[in-house]
């Protein structure tokens, strides 16, 4: 079986490590195509280091832009790879521009294609990701959701067959780095931190970035609450916050801006925080994952089941509700195992086994 992974960006290298190490440990070598959709170092190269990802295959250089120009760069230079190297099956994973413009690139090549974390829904069609989402499930042949909710997402827009509730391919990849994790508080020493004595925040949304009055409520909120707020900001977020005149402002206050960190030093300060306050659909779910109150800067969020269970609040980017779920959220509810038990990898790499033995039998008995 030869499968080709594609990926893009920083949540999508946290998902294909554990579907790599399943494949590998089968003896299966698969195909990483990297787009370039995140490409510093900070962004990218560091995550293949610290998660021991082999170097890509092919690695597009895209780089940033519009996402119309982005998407149409990755289609054209994925079709060349697809073409040349004629994978069995390819696996997209999440909802980026990097998704969609694999699973597309694909499908026009008639090659079938995995969505690795299908079925989310924010139901909110002005972001990006949520178009993505939905793009890409009606046009994927095999549909690998992470929860009973995304499957019942799925069902509710008519599609049923080969859709499979395998768990989070992110809860794997947290298991398996757990004792790593709690072994290494490095971060928080370099920081001057100790264990819950500080809250971390992430903000990286174009509909918080973008819109100044959102960033300046979001902003001024933390400053008000006067707790030592530990902010590794993304590149885009520091563009934003220097255009609108906040820069200066934010780094004279209580909130201590830092370069965006690696996934494990990122997990080890979520691990260690009182509270996140994040705009980050996958940042919900570690903080759920690691029993950390999250503070969700949106109106809505795709995993539904992190809210439900008491231990995620939306305050979208109203300030008096930032300020007073700062003070106030105290989770009153207990995490369920709805992200599975840590063999989401293994379930995917089974099915896709299936699935193409079911199609060899079936070309065979057409021959016949």
């Amino acid at each position: 079986m030869k499968v080709a992974l594609i990926v893009g960006t920083r949540p999508e290298f946290i998902q294909v490590e554990p579907v790599l190490k399943e494949l590998v440990k089968r003896n299966n070598i698969p195909l990483l195509v990297h787009t370039g959709q995140h490409y510093d170092y900070e962004m990218s190269r560091v995550f293949f280091e610290e998660l021991n990802i082999p170097e890509p295959d092919y690695h597009l250089g895209v780089g940033s832009g519009t996402h119309g120009y982005q998407t149409g760069e990755m289609l054209k230079k994925l079709e060349g790879v697809l073409l040349k190297e004629k994978p069995d099956f390819v696996l997209v994973f999440g909802d980026t521009n990097s998704t969609l413009a694999g699973a597309l690139a694909s499908v026009k090549l008639h090659i079938p294609v995995a969505h690795v974390e299908a079925g989310l829904r924010s139901f909110d069609r002005r972001m990006p990701e949520e178009i993505n989402r939905i793009l890409v499930d009606h046009i994927s042949d095999i549909l690998f959701a992470p929860t009973k909710t995304a499957v019942n997402n799925l069902n509710k827009e008519g599609i049923f067959n080969h859709v499979y509730n395998v768990g989070d391919v992110m809860c794997d990849s947290l298991l398996q780095n757990m004792d790593v994790l709690k072994r290494n508080i490095s971060i928080l020493n370099g920081l001057g931190l100790s264990r819950k004595s500080y809250l971390l925040m992430t903000v990286h949304r174009a509909e918080n970035t973008e819109d100044i009055k959102n960033l300046k409520n979001i902003l001024y909120a933390v400053i008000e609450s006067e707790e030592q707020i530990i902010f590794p900001a993304h590149p885009r977020t520091v563009k934003q916050m220097k255009v609108y005149s906040l820069y200066s402002m934010v780094k004279k206050s209580n909130v201590k801006i830092i370069n965006p960190v690696s996934y494990l030093n990122f997990l080890r300060l979520l691990d260690n925080a009182k509270k996140v306050l994040t705009d980050s659909g996958g940042v919900q779910k570690q903080a759920y994952l690691l029993k950390t109150p999250c503070i969700t800067l949106r109106e809505n969020t795709e995993w539904i089941e992190t809210v439900k269970d008491g231990w995620n609040v939306l305050v979208g980017a109203d300030k008096e509700k930032i300020v007073k779920m700062i003070n106030e959220f105290e989770p009153k509810g207990k995490q369920r195992n709805v992200f599975g038990d840590g063999k989401a990898s293994e379930n995917i790499i089974n099915l896709l086994d299936a699935f193409l033995d079911n199609e060899e039998k079936s070309k065979l008995s057409e021959e016949i």
